[in-house]
């Protein structure tokens, strides 16, 4: 590609110098700076907040609120059985699966491994929870389905 980019420049014209605001009166946004006298808009650090309705009962304080917010809940990390047949690893770990960047990053209700899908090869696999079927088939392969305690994430893992 020829070299455009780094000669690249705007059209004449379609920019100008920003606006030096408080240099006296003579450049015309003097003493004010072009904000006024007084109230809420001439003061530093004003400006609406998001849902500001002048005053009046905005929108989202209007609306009733509904459900259930668990604020104790705990996201788990899931993966199925399909996944760890799939991936071709001898052992699973979450600190295995995070170092080879197959999952995001382990929850803080830890990594659950479900049943879903099969599995032919004899893998180890250590996970703060196993489905009773992921489990069966995991051991039915010849593996080995481990239950590890999560450290630091409560009292249940």
């Amino acid at each position: 590609m020829p070299d455009y980019l780094s000669k690249l420049k705007p059209a004449e014209g379609s920019r100008s110098s920003q606006k030096r605001l408080g240099r006296g009166t003579g450049s015309g946004l003097g003493k004010t700076s072009g904000r006024g006298n007084k109230g809420y808009k001439a003061r530093a650090g004003s400006g609406r907040r998001l849902g500001f309705e002048g005053g009046q009962m905005p929108l989202q304080r209007r609306l009733p609120k509904r459900g259930f917010v668990n604020i104790f809940r705990k996201e788990s990390t899931v993966i199925n059985v399909r996944d760890i047949e799939r991936w071709g690893l001898a052992e699973v770990s979450p600190q295995v699966l995070v170092e080879k960047k197959l999952v995001r990053g382990i929850g803080k209700g830890g990594l659950r491994v479900l049943g879903q899908g099969e599995i032919g090869r004899a893998v180890t696999v250590k996970a703060h929870h196993i489905s009773a079927q992921a489990a069966e088939k995991i051991a039915h392969a010849g593996g080995q389905a481990i239950v590890i305690r999560a450290t630091g994430t409560g009292a249940d893992g």
